[in-house]
């Protein structure tokens, strides 16, 4: 069987799994959460050995290590994996939700109802705690997913949908509303992205190489997950103090995920002071910094370059230039953010107003860490990614991000 054919295999058990899971109700959803999660504690032996593999085989490979630390488990790690399942399990379900509705002038009752996408395809590179977030979002949401992690971390998912599967079946619901795709080529990518009619939509979740591809490629639709080229722009009303801490907790506090800053604007008034302070701050934290002449002037200092400006390093690296004032913040965010998340740092209201209404990202935070767009910081619950596009959903994607709309008409032999 070619991987294509296996593919739509695996899809057509998906969409089959997929109408039982759309009328499953909240307390089967909630007991399959729970047994999802205590499946993960009872198969801890096999998934951390399958991860230990994975590790391993990242770092003979010559694997960065921010990417090593996101495909990494331990105890702690997968007991988070399954207390989110606990979690997602005490939320709202979404599905059945009123979003509208009223009786018409005519005496046709109209509602629009949230409904599940049906089947969700997930392209996702290293991360397995992302197999059983995905797989946890999903079912609560009524959905059927299908897992396409990266190759790196094979052994890893493959371990985690095990335990994940046979929780789902123990618990009532099929087995197949969890399915992880082939990660041996890239035909099985190909063949999600061609997979129209039997999986609703794909949500790429990784490196902007992948993004692209996926929302270029794909005849599936697309829920667009963006890189994050966050900022941190200092203003000159800024509390200085606040401001060194934001800027180190947004760089430093974990650099292999999209929250993290990856660029620091400082205004030119307060530059002569602040400039030397946050250097040495960053330095002292192990950043490299690729600036303009304002920060390259400091021992250390990397000249920057645009394409600097651009990067998501994903590591303890960052660009930085002075501006010489708000309004070249903004043009600067405008040029080089990703639409993901920008932060200003202020005490004047007037600005931190105006840089809010003037920055077109999905998340713009005043006197506030980046590290902070998070579903789960955001008191949703849950996560199955961050949409730096502008339709359906935009910004961490919860449960009801998770679903469609339907409309239920009702009448007594309305005709028209």
């Amino acid at each position: 069987m070619s991987t294509a054919e296996q593919v739509r295999e695996l899809a057509i058990r998906a969409r089959e799994a997929s109408y039982d899971l759309a009328v499953a109700t909240r307390a089967q959803k909630d007991a399959a959460l729970h047994a999802m999660a205590e499946g993960l504690g009872a198969a801890q032996e096999p998934i951390l050995a399958a991860n230990a593999q994975d590790v391993a085989a990242a770092e003979a490979a010559g694997t960065p290590a921010g990417v090593v630390d996101r495909l990494r488990l331990d105890p702690d790690r997968l007991a988070g994996m399954a207390q989110g399942l606990r979690e997602v399990a005490g939320l709202a379900d979404p599905v059945g939700e009123v979003v509208r509705g009223g009786v018409l002038a005519n005496g046709l009752e109209l509602r629009q109802v949230r409904v599940p996408f049906g089947v969700v395809g997930m392209i996702y590179e290293a991360r397995p705690n992302v197999t059983a977030d995905a797989a946890g979002i999903c079912l609560k949401s009524g959905n059927a997913v299908l897992l396409r992690g990266s190759s790196s971390a094979a052994r890893s998912n493959a371990a985690v949908v095990e335990a994940l599967r046979g929780a789902v079946e123990q618990s009532g619901l099929p087995a197949d509303a969890v399915q992880l795709v082939p990660a041996e080529s890239h035909d099985s990518v190909k063949a999600l992205m061609q997979a129209r009619g039997l999986v609703d939509v794909l949500i790429p979740r990784g490196g902007a190489g992948l993004i692209n591809a996926v929302v270029t490629e794909s005849v599936v639709p697309v829920i667009e997950t963006g890189v994050g080229n966050c900022h941190v722009y200092v203003d000159a009303a800024a509390d200085q103090d606040k401001a060194l801490a934001l800027v180190l907790n947004s760089k430093t506090h974990r650099t292999s995920v999209c929250n993290s800053a990856e660029s620091l604007l400082v205004h030119a008034a307060i530059a002569d002071e602040f400039v030397p302070r946050v250097v040495a701050a960053l330095q002292d934290a192990g950043v490299t910094l690729h600036g303009d002449p304002a920060f390259a002037a400091h021992d250390g200092v990397e000249p920057a370059t645009e394409e600097d400006h651009d990067t998501e390093y994903l590591a303890l690296e960052m660009s930085a230039a002075v501006v010489p004032d708000l309004t070249a913040a903004v043009a600067h965010v405008r040029r080089h953010s990703s639409g993901h998340t920008d932060a200003i740092v202020t005490e004047d209201q007037a600005a931190a107003r105006r840089f809010v209404a003037e920055v077109d990202s999905a998340a713009v935070l005043v006197n506030a860490s980046t590290r902070f767009t998070d579903g789960g910081e955001f008191g949703f619950g849950a996560e199955i990614g961050i949409s730096t596009q502008k339709l359906h959903a935009r910004g961490p994607m919860g449960l009801p991000e998770m679903t469609s709309t339907k409309y239920v008409v009702i009448g007594d032999g309305h005709t028209r």
